[in-house]
């Protein structure tokens, strides 16, 4: 069974489909009670706003069914066009079309109604082109650790200077650094350098931070604030931004492009002295508070992120992860276990704060931490993960990990992360259906209805949820329920079909309201037919979405075993789906749809998401973030690693994720997707030091060697964050970055011979191959 399942790969076509939504079941289980036997949760994975060469954009306002459905016009929408009526799937409510579509007919139809048009985007024009204001401008707020060494500062000051010449011109921008103390610059202010200081060592009210800064209620009264909600519009304002406070603060990149540059080339290291056996005073939280307080004065509502690059542990203040004595170590695993870690509880607390804060005014934190040691991204991913803000965890800030990673945010074009803002997602389905919650980079909006399950998972209790940032590659995972209360329509009979409805409204890159509707239909599975449940699976995404929940029970339920509740999963499942004879495990198979779930499920179990071992708090934090956010696609990759054969006798080719793929004459490049190895085998790697590639009549052997470089960076240039590149010789110390993530099929004490120039590994892990010889043994039992 082990080596059918290792020689299985992925389609290579696109799977997610026009409408970027996959399912674990595609035949769903008709009732509560056949969903529970089916062990793997009825669960979506969604990509809200991926981009799509085929995707129709209708000018116009949508056409919604009547309250409480509120549905949107779509395909599967039964039309009579004679009598100008069109009944809605999700509630059978019929609807009258509005005159101004008064000359439909069966060759004359919408966009919406076209049957491959399931997804579709609505960009209606503003109703009136002269007096409308023009769309807002992306808002960028630069948060600076300045407590690293010089050399850090360094490499930082030139990924910032990069930065600001990608920045479009109208684009606004701030700056704000933090050391001990929290230092926010008034950009608009340029005969000299005008900085508010703030205190770093305890909690600053947001109404102090405002009165401080001149931006309090009395001094929005007398127009401060002018042309925000409520208040008169200046007319140098352009009718969007207030005149007053954004121009103190926040300038046109175009406008403080130089003024910038000259305050990066004056900024120093954080003066305090740092006494010997004590950590740098840094305080993170008091600065982001600062920041979050000045957005939700000067733009509230509007798109803006507040980018944090951090460079250590924050020591004094709210948000404190660990104390400034250095013989007192940053918290690890073992002590969230023992809840011995002092500060975590309160450093959550003042996070989950600080993102209820940021998502009430619409802002994102991206964060990019850049250090050897851990800076609390374990405390703060609670306000990234709501706001939908981007996390970079790297070593420096001089690593082409956050270098290139940081780039990219503000890069257009194909190299563009299409950063949007704003979003707001709602979930619409048939009667049957409810919905549990989401797992990923959003908020409950707590918008209560008859589609709330009463089981929540993740971000529940909810049809709607906020995405204050989105990009083309964010993707959540939607839970469900089936009810077994109203099982049929009006005339009676049961509906084959089931549909569900996203509408995700948000504001593009370039500042334009979008409404992207996606309607997807599935089918009910007869509950006395086991085979149309497993015609209907898919197995990628059966894997990524139990990783997801496993790393979500693991982070909310104490002492959870995770990888005890996989292998019982997997057993369940197996004894379920599989066709055996009682008592005997040779007779076990799996059908194809479910043969390679197994093979996930080993390597999940053994992946970061569930061994913690060897990783920080922060790590883990980052990889599950990280997890959370990406397609399905990614996502494998990140559970279950490539593996691609380079070799003198054929093109590249995929390779069993397997120790016995090491050879001294090969090259092995793996995707692991945080990080990209190139293994050159002991043979390879001798003549490369030979030079052999130099000389003339060794063209092939320079083409080997040249071959997975180019691959590799195909696969960086097209991914975020950048992954480490990793390039190593076999018996080399990094070749442990490769070694790590195969099979372990032969190890320091196999019985059987090891093929000469292949490895070895030294673990006490079991196999691939004995993993399912007890995986059959376990599920034939009576």
């Amino acid at each position: 069974m082990a080596e059918e399942l290792a020689g299985t790969g992925a389609a290579a076509s696109d799977p997610d489909g026009p409408d970027g939504v996959r399912m674990t079941w595609n035949n769903w289980p008709r009732t509560k009670v056949e969903a529970s036997k089916c062990i793997v949760p009825v669960a979506a994975s969604i990509s809200p706003i991926r981009p799509s060469p085929t995707l129709l954009v209708l000018p116009y306002h949508p056409l919604r069914c009547k309250p409480p459905c509120f549905a949107v016009l779509n395909p599967f929408a039964v039309v009579d066009f004679a009598a100008k009526i069109w009944i809605c799937p999700l509630c059978f409510t019929r609807n009258h079309f509005p005159p101004h579509y008064a000359g439909i007919s069966e060759n004359n139809m919408p966009g919406e109604l076209y049957p491959q048009c399931t997804t579709v985007e609505y960009a209606p024009p503003p109703l009136d082109h002269l007096s409308s204001p023009p769309p807002p401008p992306p808002v960028f707020l630069f948060v600076i650790d300045t407590c690293i060494i010089e050399e850090e500062l360094v490499f930082l000051k030139s990924a910032m200077r990069r930065a600001i010449g990608l920045l479009p011109d109208n684009a606004l921008v701030g700056l704000l650094t933090f050391g001990r103390m929290v230092q926010l610059y008034e950009l608009g202010f340029t005969e000299v350098s005008k900085i508010y200081v703030f205190k770093g060592t305890k909690e600053i009210p947001k109404e102090q931070i405002l009165d401080q800064l001149g931006l309090s209620t009395t001094n929005v009264r007398h127009g401060a604030v002018i042309g925000a909600p409520g208040y008169p519009k200046s007319p140098q304002s352009n009718g969007f931004h207030p005149s007053g406070s954004v121009n103190r603060f926040l300038l046109p990149a175009a406008d403080c492009e130089y003024a910038l540059n000259t305050l990066l080339d004056e900024m120093q290291t954080d003066q305090w002295p740092v006494e010997a056996g004590s950590r740098s005073l840094r305080c993170t939280g008091v600065a982001l508070s600062v920041a979050a307080g000045l957005l939700g004065a000067c733009m509230p509502g509007t798109g803006a992120r507040i980018i944090a690059l951090v460079g250590g542990p924050c020591t004094q203040g709210p948000g404190m992860i660990v104390s400034k004595d250095l013989s007192d170590p940053v918290r690890c695993h073992k002590d969230l276990d023992k809840d011995a870690a002092p500060h975590f509880h309160k450093a959550v607390k003042f996070y989950d704060n600080l993102a209820k804060q940021l998502v009430n005014q619409g802002h994102v934190l991206d964060l990019f931490a850049s250090a050897l040691d851990q800076v609390g991204v374990a405390e703060m991913k609670v306000a990234v993960e709501r706001t939908g803000g981007l996390v970079v965890l790297a070593e420096s800030f001089g690593h082409s990990v956050f270098k290139d990673s940081f780039k990219q945010i503000f890069e257009d074009g194909e190299q563009s992360l299409g950063l949007s803002f704003n979003g707001t997602l709602e979930i619409n389905c048939s009667k049957d259906i409810k919905i549990q919650g989401i797992i990923g980079s959003c908020t409950s909006l707590e918008k209560k209805g008859a589609l709330c399950a009463d089981t929540v998972v993740g971000q529940g209790n909810t049809t709607s949820w906020k995405m204050c940032g989105l990009d083309r590659s964010t993707c959540l995972t939607v839970f469900f329920d089936i009810s077994t209360t109203e099982r049929s329509n009006q005339s009676g009979i049961p509906n084959p079909q089931l549909y569900i409805q996203f509408l995700t409204n948000y504001q593009g890159p370039e500042g334009q309201m979008r409404l992207r509707v996606t309607t997807v239909t599935r089918k009910w599975a007869d509950s006395s037919n086991t085979e149309e449940l497993v015609q209907g699976f898919d197995q990628e995404t059966a894997a990524v979405v139990l990783a997801r929940f496993t790393s979500l029970k693991m982070e909310m339920e104490e002492g959870f075993d995770a990888t005890r509740w996989l292998d019982r999963s997997l057993i369940r499942l197996c004894s379920r789906f599989g066709d055996y004879r009682k008592e005997d495990p040779a007779s076990f198979t799996l059908n194809p749809n479910f043969s390679i779930l197994p093979q996930f499920m080993f390597n999940l179990r053994r992946s970061q998401f569930v061994q913690v071992f060897n990783n920080s708090p922060d790590e883990t934090a980052y990889f599950r973030m990280m997890l959370n956010r990406e397609s399905i696609t990614n996502s494998v990759v990140m559970i279950q690693p490539s593996l691609l054969l380079y070799s003198f006798n054929s093109p590249p080719v995929p390779a069993l994720l397997d120790v016995a793929s090491i050879s001294a004459d090969r090259i092995l490049l793996l995707d692991a997707y945080f990080s990209v190895v190139i293994f050159h085998g002991m043979t390879i790697a001798q003549w490369r030091n030979m030079g052999y590639q130099n000389q003339p009549e060794h063209q092939a052997f320079a083409e080997l060697l040249q071959a997975p470089q180019h691959d590799a960076q195909t696969i960086i240039r097209e991914r975020f964050p950048v992954p480490r590149l990793v390039v190593c010789d076999q018996h080399g110390s990094q070749a442990r970055f490769l070694l790590a993530k195969l099979n372990p099929s032969a190890t320091y004490n196999s019985s059987h011979e090891v093929a000469v120039g292949s490895d070895i590994i030294f673990t006490d892990d079991v196999s691939l191959q004995i993993f399912c010889e007890h995986l059959q043994r376990l599920v034939v039992q009576s």
